[in-house]
């Protein structure tokens, strides 16, 4: 039964794997080593007892998902009943697949290889298959805890260790540590280029300086949205922004921003022929899709709150998920900033300030 149920675990991960968008540029692709201490627990077939070992794993991080990693090892199995103590000594390699990676990371594994067993004086060399899921959990960029369990199936293919059978079923445990070879992938920051200043107005001998032709609160020379509409909140640059922050995996708008987004909805009411785009945003944690699906439910909120049940053509929502940062994703601070909402109005983004 417990094969049954890794074996399917196993093989219905790896179909969801293949559907994952890969779209993450700074995807860690570190070489590592990982030593490990072994736990085995056989089954019937081998008429033992319990057993210990250990061995030395080498892989690497292919993508956001997968690690291949060639795994050596040697155990032994004691015996109390005087049936002679079993001695294995074998290698694996090994895919694992990761549901996500960060700090606490699970994973499942299949593995495949060969194994040499020494027993009552007798060798034997046969095929190993192994399926099971575990854990990372990283300590620093560096060094990671791992852990998992295995299901182990060994075919001696009729070398006579024993009279009885020559398939073996085992679990296996290991517990051991992952050390990846040179500098962890950081986040960059996206700065989104300057929108074009359009050139002032010159009127005869009138400094720009001097002039507010939108009322906005910004003068000529530094208003880059010289058409703004009166009465919203705008940045140093002139811009509508509509500031819209959320916690972390969540879609609810604090009440905090309510007043802002009245002040919004009314402006909007007032002036039915803009074009507005409610664009949502993500910080870079868990996984591609289920950020894109956040970062929708975020403007879908937004709109919903804005419209309060009318219709409104040309008010749309589009989630973009962790793409579009403005600011870090490896602090508390720079990752609040990037859960956000936003307006695109008539084409032009407007962007909240960020200090």
């Amino acid at each position: 039964m417990i094969k049954k149920l890794l074996l399917t675990m196993v093989a219905l991960s790896g179909v969801n794997a293949i559907s994952v968008a890969q779209a993450d540029e700074l995807v860690d692709k570190r070489w590592y080593v990982a030593p490990f201490g072994t736990f085995v627990q056989p089954a019937g077939d081998r008429g033992t007892d319990t057993g210990w070992g250990g061995g030395m794993g080498f892989g690497k991080m292919l993508n956001e998902h997968f690690n291949l990693e060639l795994k050596g090892f040697t155990q032994g199995l004691n015996n109390s009943n005087g049936t002679g103590r079993w001695d294995m000594t074998g290698a694996t390699a090994d895919v694992q697949y990761f549901i996500s990676r960060g700090t606490l990371s699970p994973y499942t594994v299949i593995g495949l290889g060969g194994i040499n067993t020494t027993h009552n004086a007798r060798s034997a060399a046969g095929f190993i298959g192994e399926a099971g899921a575990g854990l990372t959990y990283e300590i620093c960029d560096n060094f990671l805890v791992r852990s998992d369990v295995r299901y182990r199936y060994n075919n001696n293919f009729n070398n006579n260790l024993q009279s009885g059978p020559t398939e073996f079923n085992d679990m296996v445990v290991n517990l051991g540590f992952v050390v990846p070879f040179g500098d962890k992938p950081k986040a960059t920051v996206v700065v989104a280029p300057a929108p074009v200043v359009p050139a002032p107005v010159v009127v005869a001998k009138t400094d720009c300086s001097t002039l507010d032709s939108d009322h906005d609160g910004v003068n000529d020379c530094n208003d880059q949205c010289p058409d703004t509409l009166s009465g919203v909140k705008v940045s140093i640059a002139g811009c509508w922004i509509v500031d819209v922050k959320f916690d972390n995996d969540k879609d609810v708008i604090k009440p905090q921003y309510f007043k802002n987004l009245d002040n919004v909805a009314t402006r909007i009411k007032e002036h039915p022929e803009l074009v507005i785009e409610v664009q949502g945003h993500t910080s870079k944690t868990g996984g591609l899709k289920h950020n894109l699906e956040l970062s929708e439910r975020r403007a879908a909120a937004v709109k919903k709150y804005l419209v309060d049940g009318s219709k409104s053509p040309n008010l749309t929502t589009k989630g973009y998920g962790w793409t579009h940062p403005i600011d870090t994703n490896d602090t508390d601070a720079g990752r609040a900033n990037n859960r956000r909402v936003q307006l695109e109005v008539n084409g032009q983004s407007q962007k909240p300030l960020v200090k």
